[in-house]
């Protein structure tokens, strides 16, 4: 996989050192934090590959921005300033975050022009650690190394690549980095290197001014070229160090739908080998998705093609069946989800028997023993111990209380086209089947309401309520006859 590591194609006036910082630069407040490092995180490339309206640093990776992923990670160095540099507003206005600077790069003359317009809010006594914001995998882990590598000089870091086709060169002498030279300006000899720059870097800040302004746009891309400081560098005697990343995939960038579809499966490997190391079955380890956060207990089992977004809980002894969409769930102890089945924003309890598929809507709570089965839906609801939906019911803004047998076809009648109203259903009721109840109604404590009742009045306690038309039977009667 290759990765450009210039952010544009605009070609600006040949000359010496690229052009200042523009006066467009927007700023939140910033807060000030305890690692002694700034952070600045390009994200002005235009994307051009993706094809798409939206900005490439906002394209999703297991369900957030890539961008996203790299502020998170930079977070985790508790540094004293992150910038990023943007060059469309959409980019600005997805993060609403108050530890971040924002510097507008417009136009667009590469990656040493577009670390020249974060220069103002660096503090220049501590060095300033350089990421790209589509290289979402990066670890927090790694540029703790790289920064310690750095001493009081340029720290890069670099990977050995089999096909290195598309990157910079590390170009050492006496086994000391020398330069980077990237692919197009590379010689032959330089193209068989396979140590390359991953574009991630830590520079002192102090010394920045100067070498941003000594770069020269005279290359195959006419650009400036971030990395041409490590040549400046090694001329005034400044030590370049480098440091490698735990795995190659952190400094694989986005460029293409193709390279982020490949970056998804290989964080989503990543989650799968981490559950199964903490006692998760996974039915097909290369057929989950997570998007957010994942916890389990012990002995959880999960079927593929399953999701979870946002945070999910499964208690000890959950079982998740195939194809299951859940987002924001706790699931108890005991409990088992059968396959099809979408959950959000929901709690449920232990030893629960979910499904298939059935809808559990935001604001749902099923106590312990709760049965839930095929194509039922149940939304802004509270449902007691041991009660049972077991088919093709809605229940919604209801309060079931313990040992409820909801029959099949059975509908709480919520929504009067304006406002919802509630539904209570106390203790040990039957409902029948084809029952409708129209809310606001109570059904008491004991209750049997007929199959095909429509109740629009409270149904008293321990005994049968039935609402129906009275059965007629017609002699005679012939079922009409289609004319010719």
């Amino acid at each position: 996989m290759t990765r450009k590591l210039t952010f544009a194609n605009t070609l600006p006036p040949r000359g010496p050192g690229p052009p200042g910082a523009r006066a467009n630069i927007c700023n939140n407040e910033v807060r000030t934090n305890r690692h002694a490092v700034n952070v600045v995180i390009l994200a002005a490339g235009q994307g051009k590959r993706m094809h798409s309206d939206t900005p490439k640093v906002l394209h999703a990776l297991a369900g957030k921005p890539l961008l996203a992923h790299v502020i998170d990670a930079a977070r985790e160095l508790s540094p004293r300033r992150i910038c990023v540099v943007y060059g469309r507003e959409a980019v600005r206005e997805a993060f609403a975050a108050g530890d971040i600077a924002w510097a507008l790069q417009d136009p667009q003359f590469g990656t040493g022009h577009a670390l020249l317009q974060a220069l103002p809010y660096l503090e220049a006594k501590v060095p300033t650690l350089v990421l790209y914001g589509d290289v979402p995998l990066i670890r927090a882990a790694t540029l703790k190394r790289l920064c310690a590598a750095s001493g009081a000089g340029v720290a890069v870091l670099t990977v050995a690549l089999e096909n290195p086709r598309g990157y910079g060169r590390i170009v050492r002498e006496a086994g000391a980095i020398a330069r980077i030279v990237e692919q197009k300006d590379a010689t032959p000899a330089e193209q068989a290197i396979r140590e390359v720059n991953s574009g991630i870097m830590v520079v002192p800040t102090a010394k920045l001014k100067s070498w941003l302004a000594r770069l020269s746009n005279d290359n195959a891309q006419r650009e400036y070229y971030l990395t041409d400081i490590v040549a400046l560098a090694v001329a005034e005697g400044v030590p370049v160090a480098s440091a490698q990343p735990h795995a190659v995939s952190e400094t694989l960038g986005v460029n293409s739908r193709n390279e982020l579809a490949q970056l998804e499966r290989v964080h989503q490997a990543h989650i799968a080998g981490e559950l199964m190391g903490r006692g998760v079955t996974l039915a097909d380890p290369a057929r989950i998705d997570v998007r957010g956060h994942l916890a389990c207990g012990r002995d959880v089992a999960i079927d593929v093609n399953c999701v979870f977004e946002g945070g999910v809980t499964l208690g000890d002894r959950v079982s998740i069946g195939a194809s299951c969409v859940l987002k924001n769930v706790r699931i108890a102890a005991g409990t088992r989800i059968e396959p099809y089945c979408h959950m959000e924003d929901a709690d449920i309890g232990a030893n629960c028997r979910v499904g298939p598929y059935a809808r559990i809507r935001p604001g749902t709570a099923l106590a312990e023993d709760v049965h839930v089965g095929n194509f039922v839906e149940v939304k802004a609801s509270t449902i007691g111990r041991g009660s049972k939906a077991n088919h093709l019911a809605y229940i919604g803004d209801t309060e079931i209380g313990r040992n409820v047998n909801v029959g099949a076809g059975t509908i709480t009648c919520n929504y009067d086209g304006a406002n919802k109203h509630r539904t209570v259903i106390e203790d040990d009721v039957f409902i029948g089947s084809d029952t409708q109840l129209v809310a606001p109604v109570r059904v008491g404590r004991g209750a049997t309401l007929g199959a095909g009742t429509t109740l629009t009045r409270d149904a008293p306690a321990d005994q049968l309520t039935v609402s129906r038309a009275k059965q007629v039977s017609l002699p005679g009667w012939k079922r009409p006859v289609k004319k010719k």
